[in-house]
């Protein structure tokens, strides 16, 4: 291993009970997969602020504004060591509010809503898969910080507390 390293971060909206996932086409690293609303990597001047890497996001791929979601917070952060580097996904988690258009369009690919019990089935890349099977089962009851450890086996998932 020689230390290389891949930042990027994530974004599932919500509207009620619906999610909104995107079939991401086109990407550098993640293709033709369901991935979070929006999402990528990090800006140079971002590597200490996943919160302003994925704001950055939400305008670029979807034309949302800070003031279009509500509840937004960091609840999974997973860890992979694949093809030559350590991959750190930051997973945000938002309400969009009332007034914001719930006909969105990513310039990414497809965005579509689902009920979270239609997600699973879905293709996804492997760490936000394991993340949304915790968030469905656990993590939506919760408001906890959560880290991942990603194989192609298996996920580790553990509270990450303040200490």
């Amino acid at each position: 291993m020689d230390g290389k390293l891949r930042n990027m971060t994530a974004i599932y909206l919500f509207w009620g009970e619906k999610v909104l996932l995107l079939y991401r086409q086109g990407g550098r690293v993640v293709n033709n997969v369901w991935t979070g609303s929006a999402g990528g990597h990090f800006e140079r001047d971002e590597l200490n602020d996943a919160r302003a890497c994925i704001l950055r996001e939400l305008k670029e791929e979807l034309g949302l504004a800070p003031e279009d979601v509500e509840n937004l917070a960091l609840r999974y952060i997973a860890l992979r060591n694949t093809k030559g580097e350590i991959r750190q996904n930051y997973y945000f988690f938002a309400d969009i509010k009332e007034q914001a258009d719930d006909d969105i369009v990513s310039n990414e690919g497809t965005c579509r809503w689902f009920s979270l019990g239609d997600i699973l089935s879905l293709e996804m890349p492997l760490s936000a898969k394991y993340v949304m099977e915790h968030f469905c089962t656990t993590g939506r009851y919760t408001d906890k910080l959560y880290v991942c450890i990603a194989t192609a086996a298996k996920a580790e998932i553990l509270e990450l507390p303040e200490s």
